[in-house]
């Protein structure tokens, strides 16, 4: 059973088996602890997010701060002989995430989630004087520096040329991480214009042509129609330009 949010602490009793209360603050600081080391225990045997070789930073690896959260404290859980620590469905070690813990073995089947954070310090642009939404970002307003890359959804951008010239549509002090979603995007085509294709596989570079099937817009899909008439998804990357990467 998952956790309901800010629940009244007599329904938390009533769902999960509250201990009587005068041996319940003993029994929960000692239970934590021990679901605490299970958490740790898990996190232990993961992988932790490392630079790979196509993102810039193979030279710098990135620096991995993993924080544990607090369970509410007014959460009393049954005892459990067996409790098991696990990683959710589509769960990363990426920025704000949970650990689930479930018990498998006593009198009150419970499940709850242990929030962690998974803090991801790598090389990224920040911004060297402060933006304004409108602004079009020269080379000289960004520089690199070491940044928290997993601290937004929008992903960090790593490269001055994924930047200079495009407008600022949020507000940038200096010294913040620069994100996707700080820029305007750019169109390199539209419907219908003919598109070079580059298809990359390992060890090995297929250039052709095609007509687009939506428009060229940086960071989207966009469908290409070769001419032999299979339709293929590729990624915007310059000028009527589209990569495919098999």
């Amino acid at each position: 059973m998952d956790t309901l949010d800010s629940p009244h602490p007599l329904m938390l009793a009533l769902l999960l088996g509250l201990a009587p209360m005068a041996a319940g603050a003993q029994a929960a600081a000692s239970g934590a602890d021990a679901l605490q080391s299970q958490v740790e225990g898990l996190l232990k045997q993961q992988n932790l997010p490392q630079a790979s070789a196509g993102d810039g930073n193979q030279r710098q690896p990135w620096r991995v701060e993993v924080t544990l959260g607090q369970l509410d404290p007014r959460l009393k859980l049954a005892p459990c002989d067996k409790v098991k620590a696990y990683l959710p469905d589509n769960a990363q070690l990426w920025g704000k995430t949970r650990v689930g813990l479930r018990c498998e073995q006593g009198p009150v089947r419970w499940n709850v989630y242990w929030p962690v954070t998974v803090k991801v310090w790598g090389k990224a642009l920040v911004a060297a004087v402060p933006l304004r939404p409108g602004n079009t970002v020269a080379q000289a307003d960004v520089v690199v520096g070491e940044v928290d890359l997993a601290a937004s959804g929008s992903p960090a951008l790593v490269r001055v040329a994924d930047i200079v010239g495009r407008t600022v549509v949020r507000p940038l002090e200096a010294g913040q991480s620069v994100r996707q979603d700080d820029v305007k995007s750019r169109r390199w085509f539209a419907i219908g214009d003919p598109v070079r294709l580059n298809v990359r596989g390992e060890g090995f570079l297929v250039a052709s042509e095609g007509v687009a099937l939506s428009p060229g817009d940086e960071g989207r899909c966009v469908r290409v129609r070769m001419d032999n008439g299979r339709v293929l998804c590729g990624q915007p990357v310059g000028e009527r330009l589209v990569e495919v990467t098999l």
